[in-house]
């Protein structure tokens, strides 16, 4: 993306366009199709952020078992643990955080309602508690900058200064920061100041060239 097409995109008239960062099938959650805020808050640029969870051909992300009804079950079960995570756009790294880690995901209700009891903790704790590991991409020097969180523990294989492309391996899915199963976080935003920044609107290329805003639920194949 050149300068122009940034500068566009801050001002909020077209969304900055990105590459799916991933293959597979991948399930849209938290999408702004369905609100905006998409996340409920505008906090750390998350104005028009966007989850997307590995799934398989059932569209599960991990099977159920008594566990996923009552309790807190390991990561290492969810077909997405470990996918690839690619960079959905050419640019420099201007930040990349490993070292937190995978936390045990949560699909009951009891275990939600204690993750939500302790989200306010999360918060406090700043941008890495709630990214987790996580890649920031500059696609130019004033951006935007696109960010992937939430990334496995020790997958992270870019650092500041790094030049890359689009579709390039940056780390590999997991279940760090403020996340209740394996799943990857993409926003935009004008800055890496988090306090101060502001979200940017985006939307994905698919190879076949369609560009949108995958919806709620939906489930994207590429």
């Amino acid at each position: 993306m050149d300068e122009q097409g940034a500068q566009t995109g801050r001002g909020a008239a077209v969304p900055v366009e990105l590459d799916f960062p991933f293959r597979g099938r991948w399930l849209v959650q938290n999408s702004p199709d369905r609100r905006v805020p998409s996340h409920g808050t505008h906090v750390f640029g998350t104005t028009y952020a966007i989850d997307f969870v590995p799934v398989d051909e059932r569209g599960r992300s991990a099977p159920r078992t008594w566990r996923s009804h009552l309790s807190v079950e390991p990561p290492e079960i969810f077909v997405g643990f470990g996918r690839p995570v690619l960079a959905p756009v050419a640019g420099t790294v201007v930040a990349a955080h490993d070292g937190e880690p995978d936390y045990e995901a949560r699909r009951s209700q009891p275990a939600l309602l204690a993750y939500a009891l302790t989200q306010a903790g999360r918060v406090r704790g700043g941008p890495n508690a709630i990214a987790g590991n996580h890649v920031v991409i500059a696609a130019a020097p004033g951006g935007p900058f696109v960010l992937l969180a939430h990334l496995r523990r020790g997958s992270v294989s870019v650092g500041p200064g790094d030049v890359v492309s689009a579709g390039d391996v940056v780390g590999t899915c997991g279940n760090s920061g403020n996340s209740t199963e394996p799943h990857v976080h993409v926003q935009a935003t004008d800055s890496t100041e988090w306090a101060t920044a502001r979200g940017l609107p985006i939307a994905f290329r698919a190879p076949s060239g369609r560009v949108w805003l995958p919806g709620e639920r939906e489930v994207v194949d590429v």
